[in-house]
């Protein structure tokens, strides 16, 4: 089974640069307080780093 993460977006995309509202929705997050459930992969894991301040990881499942 391949390992998961759970990431929950807790920070607005409003006067962010262009980058890093579209790093949101390549995770599949566009609303406050979304959760999804990605594979922990180093792609994911560096859009979660370039996005910190915006994101947060809630669970590491596998």
């Amino acid at each position: 089974m391949a390992k998961t993460i759970v990431v929950k977006q807790i920070g607005s995309p409003i006067r962010r640069p262009e980058k890093q509202r579209k790093t949101l929705i390549g995770l599949g997050l566009n609303k406050m307080h979304k959760t999804r459930e990605l594979e922990d992969t180093p792609s994911v894991r560096g859009m979660v780093n370039s996005i910190s301040h915006m994101v947060e990881i809630i669970e590491e499942k596998g």
